[in-house]
This record gives structure tokens, C-alpha cells and sequence, in this order.
């Protein structure tokens, strides 16, 4: 039990003793207050905490800690994100992703090409009917890989591309019943010519035409004061080839494997000598569902 002190009410010996008592207090008060650091995320009176630090580098370094907090937070608030849907998206990053498993038919016919050599253009044709997969009549496709973005060009392909290609006029005689069907959802041709007096009302449908590559372009020669011979090249197997927005490359169809070597070689030249060998850095050939073969330039 520890000692008792007693004191007589109204003494000295009680004034001195609460005013050590108060002293001790205002100490007390000041070695909190070095204590206290800002936490962000709290409150109202809850900003403010009093936390174990007994060194003013532990002060600091609980400051600092704050501060970064602070900075968490304003992040998240930038992306518009809350802590809660900050956490479910990391969970999200983190899930696997679902590895795609290639068929032992597959991995058969990658092993019949060897990836260090470049064929010659006969000799991939002659590998690609050998590794091809499909039942069906399947596409044959290049995949250029060029020195630089923003290239594109069209050109006459002497044999087409084997799909036959619906195309549609917007004169002054069209542009009405063509608006109207479009805006009901109904688009059931591969490209659209344009005379250029029907562009502002052409205009109108933009937002249906656009996503799908189907809004008439100068660059792309769908403007016309002659549409119908515009009209008439494309049916006739004229195609308009482009690099990717992002990306220095170009992907091309340039037949079917039912065309014969000459067709498909006759193609291959064709849409080459366009582009221009001098802006070509790779190129791959392959069909629907195939490995790809590198083609000597």
C-alpha cells in the first residue's frame, strides 16, 4: 500500500500542492502534443491521434508515413476511385489469366516450320497448304510489319481477294432512303461511295458508319465525283490497305487457298510493290487458324 498524504484544507501546504499538480499537467500536455501526428482519412476530432513515439525521429518518420497516406489518397481520388474499389481492382490485376492451350495438331505443324528462316514466297505457299488446319476454304492473310505508321495506299489486285465485295452509292438520288436504313441498323454492304454533295447529310449517319470502317474517306478514294466507277473498281477486287493506328502494321487478305500458286504469288506482288519494299521490315504469311512463315521481302 503505498503512503498516504494529508493535507489541512485551506493550508500553503495545499496551494503548493496543486500548483505542482498543475505544472506536472501543463508537462504533461506539451510531451502529448510532440506526440501527435496528423493521420489522413480521419474524422473530426479524430484527425488527430496521439501515437507511441518517444523520439522526435520517431516523430519524423510517422510524419512522413502521413504524408504518403495523404498521397494515396489524393491518387485515388484523381482516378475517381475509392479505397474500396482501389482494393477489388488490384484483387482483379492479380487473378490469373487464362493460358490458351494449343492443340498437339497445332504444335505438330509449327514443327514443320523452322522459325530462323525466311522462304521465299513459292516456298511458303507450298508450307502453308501443308500446315493448314480448317476444313474450309480458309483466307490467306499477310501481316507486314513496316519502318514506320501512318502508311496507306490502294491497289488493283489482279485476282481479288476471293470475297465478293457488295458495295453501295450515296448520290442525290440515294442519300435519303440510305440515311434512313442505316439509322434503322440495316448496313448490308462491304463499302460505301460517296458524291460529295451528300457528305453533309452522310455526315449524320457518322457515328453508324465509323466503328465500322465504312464512312467514305478522300484518302481512301470513297469520294467521288464518279461514283459509280469508284464503285466499279472495288467489286472488281480494288482494295485500300493501311497500317494500324498505333501500330507499324498492315494485315491484308490477298486470297483464299483454293487460288492456285500464280494467283496468290500475282497478289502477294501486287500489294508488295504498293507498300514499297523499302518500307517493309517483315513480312508473315498464313491462312485462317495457321502458324505464321516468314517471307523473304
Amino acid at each position: 500500500m503505498g503512503k498516504i498524504r494529508v493535507t489541512t484544507l485551506g493550508s500553503e501546504k495545499e496551494d503548493q500542492l496543486r500548483e505542482k499538480q498543475k505544472v506536472r499537467r501543463e508537462e504533461k500536455k506539451k510531451r502529448e502534443e510532440a506526440k501527435r501526428v496528423h493521420i489522413a482519412g480521419m474524422k473530426g476530432g479524430e484527425r488527430i491521434k496521439t501515437v507511441g513515439a518517444e523520439s522526435e525521429e520517431e516523430i519524423e518518420k510517422l510524419a512522413k508515413l502521413a504524408e504518403e497516406v495523404e498521397k494515396v489518397e489524393e491518387g485515388a481520388i484523381k482516378t475517381g476511385l475509392s479505397e474500396q474499389e482501389e482494393t477489388e481492382k488490384e484483387k482483379k490485376s492479380k487473378k490469373k489469366r487464362r493460358i490458351h492451350i494449343r492443340s498437339k495438331r497445332y504444335k505438330a505443324m509449327v514443327m514443320k516450320i523452322d522459325p530462323t528462316k525466311r522462304y521465299a514466297i513459292s516456298e511458303a505457299l507450298a508450307l502453308l497448304r501443308l500446315v493448314s488446319l480448317t476444313a474450309f476454304d480458309a483466307t490467306v492473310e499477310l501481316h507486314i510489319n513496316t519502318i514506320e505508321k501512318g502508311l496507306r495506299g490502294s491497289v488493283q489486285l489482279p485476282h481479288g481477294t476471293g470475297k465478293k465485295i457488295k458495295v453501295a452509292i450515296a448520290d442525290t438520288a440515294t442519300i435519303d432512303k440510305l440515311t434512313e436504313d442505316i439509322q434503322k441498323g440495316k448496313i448490308d454492304f462491304d463499302a460505301l461511295v460517296a458524291h460529295p454533295q451528300v457528305m453533309a447529310k452522310l455526315a449524320k449517319v457518322a457515328k453508324y458508319l465509323g466503328p465500322k470502317g465504312l464512312m467514305p474517306n478522300p484518302k481512301a478514294g470513297t469520294i467521288s465525283t464518279e461514283p459509280e466507277k469508284v464503285a466499279k473498281k472495288l467489286a472488281g477486287g480494288e482494295i485500300t490497305w493501311k497500317t494500324e493506328g498505333e501500330f507499324p502494321i498492315i494485315h491484308q487478305i490477298i486470297g483464299k487457298l483454293s487460288f492456285t500458286d500464280e494467283q496468290l504469288i500475282g497478289n502477294f506482288n501486287t500489294i508488295i510493290k504498293s507498300v514499297g519494299e523499302a518500307k517493309i521490315k517483315n513480312i508473315t504469311l498464313k491462312s485462317t487458324m495457321s502458324p505464321g512463315i516468314k517471307v523473304q521481302i
